[in-house]
């Protein structure tokens, strides 16, 4: 698997954009269809509806500013990147504009009422709970302008208020219902990503986890021209673990070895499985000494803590190869197959050691 970085680590973040981003780019594209439809519904309803002129001319000169807000807010590129407060504020839109064209159809008794799902949908799978109530609120309010009277004891009579909880229940239950159903998407898309990213046996990032994290942070530092350095680890004696005792034992060394690793490590630094036993881990903003410190760290921890299989103290050690940047490559794949020749040395000149690239092993 290929875990090179683009030349330009400006280029890189803008041609690898966040899952958020992709999120939210996802939902942009429906909230313009959305934006389309709703269009289309007043349209119909010009055309089949029997408004008089004056109403008739108000809902489409408000429809051709809506189209040019729509046009202008989403095709001119006022927002490069796209954002929940845009949602929130075509969700506004929305909610005039259909207070607008009900105002002139009728008022409470507009076809196009139920509209004002449309925007309370769209607020539900992007913007949370509160601001979806938020929005259900000022729909209210717009609905109790379209009751036309202002009257205190009107608005707290109980014929108003069954009236106004009928017409306004439906919008707080489809609200309520796709809020739960974009939450428990979420959660269900968050897993899978996990997932796709994780190493089962381990807990560590796969290879897949590793080059979405590395890359960014091994791209600063080619930005900036800082220091990262590399090492590739491998177990000495998994095959004879696994021989003697069994691939469960085999396993427990795996997880052991993880352990141990991250106890070394800052959580600034990236760990993954590479695959079998080795492991991979970025050290950003570290020269060359530094890594030569962490790995030594590693190397004894290891051998300082033995498998205990049944009651046996089963003796573990590993290999470690270093590289960096800038001095052994200026890509993340270049420096990861220095480290990994490196870490190939120590095992050759006989394991329980580290090895960075470049040096004469003897």
């Amino acid at each position: 698997m290929s875990i090179t970085p683009p030349p330009d680590a400006a280029k890189t973040r803008n041609a690898v954009p966040s899952i958020e981003q992709e999120e939210l780019r996802g939902i942009s594209r429906t909230v313009a269809e959305i934006h389309w439809l709703l269009l289309i519904l007043v349209l119909l309803n010009l055309i089949f509806g029997n408004a008089d002129k004056l109403a008739e001319t108000a809902v489409i000169a408000a429809s051709f500013f809506y189209a040019a807000f729509v046009m202008a807010f989403r095709y001119a590129n006022f927002y490069k990147r796209e954002t929940r407060w845009k949602v929130a504020l075509e969700t506004w839109a929305m909610i005039a504009f259909i207070t607008w064209v009900c105002f002139h159809t009728g008022g409470l008794a507009s076809p196009l009422l139920n509209s004002y799902l449309l925007p309370v949908i769209t607020a539900a799978l992007t913007l949370g709970k509160i601001t979806t109530l938020i929005e259900v609120a000022l729909i209210a309010a717009c609905q109790v302008f379209l009751g036309g009277s202002f009257q205190a004891e009107h608005l707290i009579s109980l014929a108003f208020l069954g009236s106004f909880a009928a017409q306004i229940a439906p919008v707080l239950l489809v609200a309520y219902i796709v809020t739960m159903f974009s939450a428990d998407i979420r959660y269900g898309l968050s897993r899978a990503k996990l997932l796709s990213e994780t190493d089962e046996l381990t807990g560590l990032l796969n290879m897949r986890g590793f080059s979405i994290a590395a890359n960014r942070l091994f791209g600063q530092a080619m930005r900036y021209n800082r220091a990262a350095s590399v090492l590739m680890i491998d177990s000495d004696n998994l095959k004879t673990v696994n021989d003697t005792y069994g691939h469960e034992a085999g396993n427990r060394l795996l997880r052991q070895i993880t352990r141990l690793v991250q106890a070394e490590l800052r959580y600034t630094d990236v760990l993954a499985r590479y695959g079998g036993d080795e492991f991979i881990v970025l050290l950003p903003e570290t020269p060359p000494k530094g890594a030569q410190e962490v790995a030594d760290r590693i190397r004894d921890a290891i051998a300082s803590v033995p498998l205990d299989e049944d009651g046996r103290k089963v003796g573990c050690t590993v290999s470690i190869g270093i590289a960096g940047h800038p001095a052994d490559g200026n890509s993340l794949d270049a420096v990861a197959a220095r480290a990994d020749r490196a870490m190939y040395q120590a095992k050759q000149a006989g394991r329980n050691r580290v090895v960075q690239f470049g040096t004469i092993v003897t």
